[in-house]
């Protein structure tokens, strides 16, 4: 009775769960030997709970090596499911997760079920595969709707989120926070609300999200887990650097960065270490915005190539469970060839080459299917390194082709320049006409710019409206007539399909490697400046940087005047 009551609060009343665990632990000796294993999972849950991933390893090897119980093992193994995403481990955890999905209909304990779909639900909006969180969050309704309906909606709604499906949203993060509620659940309730907060920033609502997170801060640090603890943190330094409580979104912006010893790359990290590069270069601190730009840039790409682990784990999984089958089949297949080989002294010629037409025919189908599967794994790659709305390169595919095009510049003599470009109010076309329309300026600008690119220039969207392209071989002087074409064409861009016209401007920064040098970093810090530059002096225009570290760059030449 005590090991069920401590598993059923091990969330709720972290105390009074490790008090049981600790009691439950002296009186060892004394239970049976069910009982001990399921006292060593909930010990090796609340060893995962805290970080200490040695400890749970170790615990959850050993219980998985020698318990008999066949629910304390299906359990232990969605536990080990947990610990591997919450590492990044995600291709082993999708390989665990096919297993106890497969597992799944032998498996009669509801709540070792009701565990194992919550997980998937998590692990497969993790992917981006919402549709499959979405049927298993469901599954957990119409299986467990006590104990696990709030687990469930969490993941259901942080699926809805994450997808982008924000219609009547606002009334299902509510509804989810009552059922959370009632289940006596805040660590979960408080992970919707953080949603809410996230939402409300994104439309502009600083202030009610500051009062949403303020509010909850305290029940979230009670509980310790230093994931959303650090989500808060994030998301509040946020909020308050868009309200200009620069002093209050610094201290929060460290917290995170205090807290990240153990998470280098989640998102609330590179979040925080964007918010102090902003405020830095507001107060007009070179060196630390510098810095803290550096750490931006390295733990954004690190939380990006997580996001893209994650997608690509459940792909390389799906494939080579594909590739078994195929091999099964394949044997199969082979085996009954064999059988008809011995079988053609007993039967006529005739209908046994008749026979093994039909089986190579079975044969050239599975060679087919195989080859299919590949495409489809290079196709999947190829989606890996664009992005989804414009189909030019994702940031982090961007920065890596553009690392090694300096290199290649740099080896072989050559001067390469690099262009910020940023769309100019963007966030008002959203606001008035929608996100639809916004998508569709932002796919038109692209085009915009890549009817005056080459095949060798490096073009990428660095987020949001922001991009950036890397001209190989070109000099300042062409680079100044190929981006004034450019930005006259960004200008000319409109909806098509509207009665009232959207006008479209942009701003760009241009660095160069004569002044700048070859290393990305150094190159993007400079173009950020001159764009910063160009924001500042009025939109809608050229600015090009000198190559100097300190704020005051020079006036931008008469060329670049005329070009305006």
């Amino acid at each position: 009775m005590s090991l069920k009551h401590a598993d059923s609060i091990k969330l709720s009343d972290q105390g009074e769960f490790q008090r049981i665990l600790d009691r439950l632990d002296k009186a060892s000796p004394a239970l049976m030997p069910d009982q001990v294993d399921y006292l060593h999972y909930l010990q090796a849950w609340q060893a995962a709970y805290r970080g200490d991933y040695l400890t749970s390893d170790a615990m959850i090897g050993e219980l998985l090596e020698k318990s008999p119980s066949a629910a304390v093992l299906f359990r232990t193994k969605v536990l080990k499911v947990n610990t591997l995403a919450e590492r990044s481990r995600y291709e082993e955890a999708f390989q665990l997760e096919s297993q106890l999905l497969a597992q799944l209909p032998e498996i009669t304990d509801p709540d070792a079920r009701g565990q194992a779909l919550v997980i998937a639900a998590y692990l497969y909006a993790g992917a981006g595969q919402y549709d499959l969180a979405f049927e298993y969050a469901d599954q957990v309704f119409k299986e467990s709707p006590g104990p696990y309906s709030c687990k469930a909606e969490h993941a259901r709604l942080a699926a809805l989120y994450k997808s982008g499906k924000l219609e009547g949203i606002d009334e299902q993060f509510r509804k989810g926070v009552e059922i959370c509620t009632e289940a006596k659940d805040s660590l979960y309730s408080n992970g919707i609300r953080f949603y809410m907060a996230s939402l409300a920033l994104q439309r502009g609502h600083a202030d009610e999200a500051v009062s949403l997170l303020e509010s909850n801060y305290a029940s979230v640090t009670r509980s310790n887990y230093q994931v959303l603890i650090s989500e808060f943190d994030a998301l509040l330094a946020e909020a308050h650097m868009s309200t200009g409580q620069l002093a209050k979104a610094k201290r929060f912006a460290l917290r995170v960065v205090e807290q990240s010893k153990h998470n280098e790359y989640a998102e609330s990290l590179s979040i925080a270490y964007r918010v102090l590069y902003l405020i830095e270069k507001q107060q007009g601190h070179l060196d630390e915005a510098l810095a803290y730009h550096e750490q931006y840039m390295l733990a954004n790409k690190g939380y990006l190539n997580a996001v893209n682990a994650r997608a690509l784990a459940y792909q390389t999984v799906q494939q080579q469970l594909a590739a078994k089958k195929l091999q099964i089949d394949t044997l199969s297949k082979r085996n009954e060839i064999l059988q008809l080989q011995q079988a053609l002294d007993r039967k006529a010629a005739e209908t046994s080459r008749l026979y093994i037409v039909l089986l190579l025919g079975g044969l050239a189908f599975i060679a087919f299917w195989a080859y299919r599967v590949k495409r489809s794994q290079l196709r999947f790659m190829r989606q890996a390194r664009r992005d989804g709305l414009t189909d030019i390169f994702n940031r982090q595919h961007f920065v890596n082709e553009a690392e090694q095009q300096l290199q290649y510049c740099r080896k072989s003599g050559r001067e390469a320049c690099l262009v910020l470009i940023d769309l100019d109010h963007f966030k008002a076309v959203n606001d008035t006409y929608g996100h639809a329309v916004g998508d569709r300026v932002l796919k038109r600008a692209v085009d915009a710019c890549q009817a005056h690119l080459r095949s060798t220039d490096i073009f990428g969207r660095l987020g949001g409206e922001e991009f950036g392209i890397v001209l190989p071989d070109c000099t300042l002087e062409q680079v100044l007539g190929r981006t004034e074409r450019i930005r006259l064409a960004i200008a000319e861009v409109v909806r098509g399909d509207a009665t009232e016209e959207i006008c479209v401007s942009a701003s760009f920064g241009v660095a160069t490697t004569k002044h700048s040098g070859h290393d990305l970093r150094q190159l993007l810090i400079h173009a950020d400046d001159a764009l910063y530059r160009a924001k500042r002096e009025g939109r809608n225009r050229v600015s090009v940087s000198d190559g100097r570290s300190k704020p005051q760059l020079a006036a931008v030449a008469a060329t670049v005047d005329g070009l305006h």
